[in-house]
């Protein structure tokens, strides 16, 4: 746990907002566009701290919002929930297994998106919602499940290739003998 890592989550983050706005291949492929805001809230909730965790919410929460129809700032609270739900529970999560990552992925994609959905319904605006609705529900939780264990295994090829590797180094020097005889002389 480093800054490095939060280097590289925050101009990540904004690279693939930004790209989901400005690329709609899939979206007019599928009719739903993946949002991957929730599975990079999984990685920083799982191998970064609290304020990392904070400034992913607000920050990609706001970038988010601000290429969207979402009134500004109504995606901060549902990302920051996941995340501080997945950062309290962090020590009995097996974060290196890839079926932990997709469980986790897949959990968070869905409940972002319900979040968001519900905030806007208790703030007194009216999203349109019908069967439609479900397919791109769906198909963002796919989506967001797929991409968490790819996610995950860029960030730690990016920390290994390009962060710092402590060197650990013991005492003993492999080329020594040591003597174990009552005899010394």
């Amino acid at each position: 746990m480093n800054t490095f890592n939060t280097i590289l989550i925050l101009p990540a983050a904004f690279l693939v907002v930004f790209g989901e706005a400005a690329f709609p291949g899939l979206r007019q492929l599928f009719g739903a566009q993946v949002d991957l805001l929730p599975a990079f809230m999984v990685y920083a909730a799982l191998n970064t701290n609290l304020v990392t965790v904070a400034l992913l919410s607000v920050f990609g929460g706001l970038w988010f919002d601000a290429l969207s129809a979402n009134p500004l700032g109504v995606t901060i609270l549902p990302l920051f929930m996941v995340g501080f739900a997945i950062y309290l529970r962090r020590d009995l999560i097996l974060r290196e297994l890839s079926f932990a990552q997709i469980i986790l992925g897949t959990i968070a994609s869905a409940v972002v998106p319900g979040l968001t959905v519900l905030l806007l319904l208790t703030v007194g605006n009216e999203p349109l919602l019908g069967w439609g609705s479900l397919w791109q529900w769906l198909l963002m939780t796919a989506g967001g499940a797929l991409a968490t264990p790819i996610i995950f295994a860029l960030f730690n090829w990016c920390n290994h290739a390009l962060g710092y590797q402590p060197r650990t180094e013991t005492s003993f020097r492999p080329d020594r003998e040591i003597r174990r005889d009552r005899n010394v002389k």
